[in-house]
């Protein structure tokens, strides 16, 4: 996802009503309804993730990452919390479905994995979601266990996690380039924010049954045919809350 877009004009829409669909009219421009939306009759902007921008002062932005008020751009404050993450997409199957931890891997849908000592007793979470945090451009699974889950993406942009009591991390993989804002969503800013995508049990990186996530970035793009761009909306959790012991 970009952080911002210009809006579209009517000399980027040359393209003809047989390639298009059922053309619309926006201020003199035309424009196929599937792939963008007309603010105030004159502005366009595009359809990304299932989901049209918003306009704001010159420019389309994302809800996922931004708010307009009083005419002014401004981005979400930051997620203080620990928070849940779900599926956007209005046009998948999967849209609402829970991200979830298993086998060091997040998925979009499934059930998460998670494991908590017997000696911790009554303390120990439910384990039943998946919670992450999120503070200066790293993100990390929500648990208890000492040292903590790091989050990361692999040398093939899926995301995993550490395994507990371990700091290794996969030759490769990134750990930096994540943000969580309140009221919006979880954003992928590496490889200029090209954003997430979920890709189906046959495709790119999935397995299993249940959909995988995918960072996508311009190393990855022409391997992701098969995958559909998402938002990552982020369902905050009261403080001090912890999804589980560890992860699994």
């Amino acid at each position: 996802m970009a952080p911002r877009w210009s809006f579209v004009s009517a000399a980027l829409l040359g393209i003809s009503a047989t390639v298009m669909g059922s053309l619309q009219t926006c201020g003199q421009a035309q424009y196929d309804p599937v792939q963008y939306v007309c603010w105030y009759n004159q502005f366009l902007c595009p359809v990304t993730a299932g989901e049209p921008l918003s306009y704001c002062s010159g420019a389309c932005y994302s809800k996922f990452m931004y708010t307009c008020t009083n005419n002014v751009l401004t981005l979400l404050p930051a997620v203080d919390s620990p928070f849940t993450l779900t599926v956007s997409n209005p046009n998948l199957s999967i849209n609402g479905k829970a991200v979830t931890a298993s086998g060091q891997h997040w998925y979009l849908g499934g059930q998460t994995s998670s494991y908590c000592p017997s000696q911790v007793g009554s303390a120990c979470p439910p384990g039943n979601i998946t919670a992450i945090v999120a503070s200066g451009g790293s993100a990390a699974m929500d648990v208890m266990v000492p040292g903590g889950q790091l989050v990361y993406l692999d040398a093939f942009w899926n995301v995993g996690y550490t395994q507990a009591h371990s700091a290794y991390i996969p030759p490769g993989s990134t750990t930096t380039g994540f943000a969580a804002y309140a009221g919006g969503g979880f954003i992928n800013l590496n490889g200029n924010g090209w954003g997430w995508v979920a890709c189906p049990p046959t495709a790119s990186g999935g397995g299993g049954g249940v959909w995988n996530l995918v960072a996508k970035n311009s190393t990855n793009t022409a391997s992701l045919d098969n995958c559909t761009p998402v938002n990552l909306k982020v369902n905050p959790l009261p403080q001090f809350t912890y999804g589980a012991w560890q992860y699994t």
